[in-house]
């Protein structure tokens, strides 16, 4: 396996093995004739808090999982392309977050569906990109804005069946582990004239002397 293969790998395992499970789920339930709906997220109820954990997995039916699978590939492939180094910190911070929020603010109905995972990783994806100042990762934040825009109506209680507040949750989740992860984002390439700037205006502060002159009274 070549170098580029092995990166391609790692890049799609995690939300390939993601998806994987989401599948594994709803197939488990077409053909033992089971729902799973009762595991979703039950908000402010003890026992609904499980959902928390296992709602993203559960789907009402395959167009609901159709429709959640390819922006989970995408932006799971995104997020560990362009945070090699801590995406197995951020994902699961967004995932429990996320849920937690919507435990807290959610209609009493249970909540099922990964689509606040979509909303948690597409927030935090553009969010992130504008705070970096990184070229590559504001242009994604723009490829972000450009494919998946239509989910900023989702936010809103425009449709009743959908779980605006998971939306909405997970929207937040990621907009404040961007912020969380300010400092650990891809820096922003310098170029070698901004190098020889910072290093002339270095040298020319280490080179300042301050001289005093005392009056005779």
């Amino acid at each position: 396996m070549n170098k580029q293969k092995i990166e391609l790998y790692n890049i799609l395992k995690f939300p390939l093995l993601f998806t994987f499970i989401m599948w594994g789920v709803k197939l488990v339930e077409v053909y033992s004739d089971v729902s799973f709906v009762d595991y979703g997220v039950l908000p402010r109820n003890f026992s609904g808090i499980k959902g928390v954990l296992l709602s993203p997995f559960i789907h009402k039916d395959f167009k609901h999982l159709i429709n959640n699978t390819f922006p989970i590939i995408v932006l799971g492939s995104l997020l560990c392309f362009f945070y090699k180094k801590n995406y197995m910190s951020i994902f699961p911070m967004l995932y429990i977050v996320s849920g937690i929020l919507l435990w807290g603010i959610g209609r009493t109905s249970f909540h099922i569906g990964a689509s606040g995972i979509i909303y948690a990783l597409a927030s935090f994806i553009f969010f992130s990109g504008l705070i970096s100042k990184n070229k590559n990762l504001a242009a994604l934040s723009l490829v972000v804005i450009f494919i998946y825009g239509s989910l900023f109506w989702g936010l809103f209680p425009i449709q009743l069946e959908m779980s605006w507040e998971g939306h909405l949750s997970g929207f937040l989740s990621g907009l404040i582990f961007a912020w969380f992860y300010k400092d650990e984002l891809p820096k922003r390439k310098k170029y070698q004239w901004e190098i020889d700037e910072e290093i002339e205006k270095q040298e020319q502060e280490n080179s300042i002397k301050i001289n005093y002159e005392y009056k005779k009274k």
